[in-house]
């Protein structure tokens, strides 16, 4: 079982020739809106790849869409609260070469409390996932109690900030960054990945595929070959996939080779949440 603290953002695209430059003022070829934010795809991907998921999170009155969205998608809601202060969206701007920046407002994704988490999390079991990113508050309360119920804590750190990993450090099981921000992380605390003390570190690598540190050594897989037209919650994508996998008993590699899979289908495709494939998709793509 997983439980993920996520953020639920409403995602709204744009597509351009280029991204902006500053000052200058773009009209957009196309607009689109959907299911977004990392807690969310995360969610998603993770449902996709056969695991059992339980969202915790916070959206405002306007969102209720976005719940009904992901249980449609196979995650569990009873844990994603209502609050008065709008849900989080992300203007998102994409490129020709599917590059893409990204302007997000935080919104419900902050107001989380203690209640909400501990309500949440007193239905774990042992060995369950507590997966989290960088775009909620009550990280550090949650990691706390997921660690004194057994629960395996897991931390994509995206939007990347060395204190927030700082702060969880001796409570992360497997972190999972790219390569910018573990460069980040290394500047900010002067330590490679194989100094951290962490039993498990991924870095995804784009189109080079991704590492794995572990006390086994360090271990580079390949990406496997896609023509990409948006990047958007790929790596997204390749996080749920791969602690769905781990969750349903897959070794490390098999995980990751699964995540990847799904990552490279998803660079194939113009969205978030709403475009992440799931099992049978990846097997048949693969498969030809």
């Amino acid at each position: 079982m997983i439980w993920n603290l996520g953020s639920i953002n409403i995602d709204n695209f744009y597509e351009v020739p280029h991204l902006p430059a500053k000052g200058e003022t773009l009209a957009a070829r196309s607009f689109g809106f959907g299911l977004g934010g990392k807690g969310a795809n995360m969610s998603v991907a993770a449902a996709r790849g056969a695991a059992h998921v339980s969202h915790i999170g916070a959206i405002g009155p306007e969102g209720r869409w976005t719940r009904e969205r992901l249980m449609e998608y196979g995650v569990d809601i009873p844990h994603i609260a209502e609050v008065q202060i709008p849900t989080g969206h992300a203007n998102i701007v994409v490129d020709d070469q599917g590059e893409n920046n990204i302007v997000l407002f935080q919104g419900a994704n902050m107001e989380l409390t203690e209640a909400i988490i501990g309500q949440a999390l007193t239905e774990a079991s042992p060995g369950d996932y507590l997966l989290m990113q960088n775009e909620t508050n009550g990280q550090e309360y949650a990691a706390q109690t997921a660690q004194s119920l057994g629960l395996r804590v897991v931390y994509a750190a995206a939007p990347f900030e060395a204190d927030a990993i700082a702060r969880l450090l001796g409570r992360i099981d497997l972190l999972v960054l790219n390569e910018v921000e573990a460069a980040q992380l290394e500047q900010a605390t002067g330590k490679t990945p194989q100094a951290l003390g962490l039993p498990d570190v991924v870095i995804t690598l784009g189109e080079k595929g991704c590492r794995w540190v572990s006390n086994k050594g360090d271990r580079q897989f390949d990406a496997y070959a896609a023509d990409a037209i948006d990047t958007t919650g790929a790596g997204d994508t390749f996080t749920g996939f791969l602690i769905a996998g781990l969750d349903r008993g897959m070794s490390m590699e098999g995980a990751i080779d699964l995540a990847l899979r799904a990552g490279a289908l998803m660079v194939m495709r113009r969205g978030t949440a709403d475009v992440i494939p799931d099992l049978k998709e990846i097997q048949d793509h693969f498969r030809t």
